[in-house]
């Protein structure tokens, strides 16, 4: 049966779209009068009086890619100087599939230095963003990256997100045939109101926005953000399960066929609000290749017109899924997309980390996985990461490919271009050597940015972890662990940023020095964790690990993973399901 593509609005049968705005959410009403998007953040931008933007405008600029923000370590300070806070911003680029050009990397490079405090941030999507941007900043970098054909479009806000895609030191075909369908998916899920180009670049609209502006969006576009990724197996390093919908590559010698189905991820919670929980996907079904668009399409229509557009704490598809039902749902996905799902395909994972260090493709190019701890490009002492990382790009010889684990892969090297770039990773000290006292478990590290720039942060996460993880460390040697890979991740609230409920150590702020501390998820990803200790310092936690990662040396089975253990030793009970989450 021939698909039926929903590239405009299908028939409204949301209870939410339904009612008259003034009972939906603050933020439903803001989209709908903000002439899609626009809002008057021109306005704000010339503004002198203040370092900061109109609430409402702030919470527009997000569709942008921006965040504005303030430095929490000079908050208390300019509080007692009568001085509003430091307004700076955050802003997030675009990069489907975290791939980037020479050029492009050197531009954003140049970006970081002139306005983004002498740094920028790998992001655990795959992309970049700066901090530290001033307001009267903000439309140069916009037109810098614009040069080397970069945005911030839909990097943020209630829209599908940037693209994931699996990326391997090995690069084989199937990766390459696999990134080019999240590139498609991409351009044809972003926003494609004029109003960016109008706020940032002064290209006035050719006609006053209608309703024709966002043909598939409308004026209030998803209800909450949408995240969508695609895995190819055997690593998940994109966690397909924490995305609202993901495509598992299903292959035949090399060759891509298709894509199972996942629906429903989502990492979001609040820890005094037992009614929002980690939800892991559900696989719903298979289709071929050529079917992806139209899936995109069905799969986001359901989210757009049935999401939950009055509490906003309810509204990410995974609620949408436990609400409605999981039958309901795939039923009103196969009924726009006018067939049946097949059944799921076989696949099977078994990690979600990075491969470090060098690799040879099945094309015979040279590939190097280059740990960044937190992401962080950042000259520091003997490890300049920054200089480094230009330098290699200056010599045009290779492809940055972002991980989702907040490393970088310098891909597609010719064999005689690789004693060079060996030569400039040694002259930076960015080699991944020496790699004694590194524990598998600090390369297998993820964390937020938390303090000081992001205002819903209640604790350290970026500035703390690698801190902690070296007194980990120290238990790991005691236990002969430091080679065992077990995935760590922290972040500074329970927003879940860095994807800590799948992680088999994971510790979530609750406060200066405080901390939920998880246990026991899978080791690529395949579920959840459970808190152990609730709101606890570094003593406790130190205390809780010593005890589990001493258990895990002596009682382990042979090659069993920590998050399973914990599990099998009964130190956490097993959730698969978010419902169970907080019980």
């Amino acid at each position: 049966m021939t698909p039926k593509t929903t590239t405009t609005p299908d028939v409204d049968r949301s209870r939410d779209l339904s009612q008259p705005l003034e009972k939906l959410a603050p933020e439903e009403r803001l989209k709908a009068g903000s002439d899609y998007l626009a809002g008057t953040i021109a306005d704000d931008l010339i503004d002198e009086i203040t370092l900061a933007v109109d609430e409402n405008n702030n919470k527009l600029m997000k569709f942008h890619g921006i965040y504005q923000q303030d430095d929490r370590d000079l908050r208390d300070e300019r509080r007692r100087q009568k001085l509003e806070p430091f307004f700076t911003f955050m802003l997030r680029g675009r990069m489907p599939g975290g791939v980037c050009t020479p050029e492009q990397w050197l531009k954003i490079d140049e970006l970081g230095r002139t306005h983004g405090n002498d740094q920028f941030r790998l992001t655990t999507r795959q992309t970049f963003q700066f901090h530290y941007l001033v307001r009267t900043a903000l439309r140069e970098v916009m037109v810098g990256l614009r040069d080397v054909g970069l945005d911030g479009k839909a990097a943020c806000g209630d829209v599908a997100r940037t693209v994931m895609s699996g990326v391997h030191p090995g690069l084989s075909k199937l990766h390459k045939q696999v990134y080019e369908q999240a590139r498609i998916a991409s351009d044809h899920v972003i926003h494609k109101t004029s109003a960016y180009e109008e706020v940032w670049f002064g290209e006035k609209p050719k006609q006053p926005r209608g309703e024709d502006e966002e043909p598939f969006y409308g004026k209030q576009y998803m209800p909450r953000k949408f995240k969508i990724g695609f895995a190819v197996p055997p690593s998940n390093d994109i966690d397909i399960y924490s995305q609202d919908l993901g495509f598992v590559a299903i292959a035949s010698r090399g060759k891509l066929k298709g894509f199972n189905v996942v629906i429903g991820g989502g990492m979001g919670r609040t820890d005094r609000a037992p009614e929002t929980y980690p939800r892991l996907g559900d696989v719903i079904g298979y289709i071929e290749a050529k079917d992806l668009i139209p899936t995109l399409d069905a799969v986001m229509g359901v989210q757009r017109d049935y999401g939950d557009r009055v509490t906003r704490a309810h509204a990410r598809f995974k609620y949408t899924i436990d609400d409605k039902g999981l039958d309901f749902v795939k039923g009103e996905i196969e009924r726009r997309l006018g067939f049946e799902l097949a059944p799921a395909k076989r696949f099977a994972f078994t990690s979600n980390g990075d491969q470090l260090g060098w690799t040879t493709g099945d094309d015979g190019l040279e590939h190097f996985t280059l740990f960044i701890e937190s992401g962080r490009v950042i000259n520091r002492g003997d490890r300049r990461l920054m200089d480094g990382l230009r330098a290699i790009a200056q010599t045009g010889t290779c492809v940055f490919r972002l991980t989702p684990n907040q490393s970088v892969i310098l891909s597609d090297i010719q064999p005689e271009d690789r004693p060079a770039i060996e030569a400039l990773l040694a002259e930076h000290g960015i080699d991944n050597t020496p790699t004694k006292g590194r524990s598998a478990l600090r390369l297998n590290s993820m964390a937020c940015v938390a303090m000081p720039t992001c205002g819903l942060a209640m604790a350290e996460a970026e500035r703390y972890l690698p801190d902690l993880i070296t007194k980990i460390e120290g238990l790991l040697e005691q236990n002969g662990l430091m080679e065992e890979p077990i995935t760590i991740r922290m972040t500074g609230c329970p927003n879940g940023c860095a994807r800590p409920y799948i992680a088999e150590i994971a510790l979530t702020g609750r406060a200066p020095g405080k901390y939920n501390l998880y246990l026991g998820a899978g080791f690529h990803g395949q579920r959840l964790n459970k808190m152990v200790r609730e709101n606890v310092g570094e003593d406790v936690i130190l205390e809780v690990l010593g005890e589990a990662l001493g258990r895990y040396a002596q009682e382990r089975e042979d090659g069993e993973r920590f998050g399973d253990f914990a599990i099998r030793a009964g130190i956490v009970p097993e959730v698969t399901e978010g419902r169970f989450f907080n019980d």
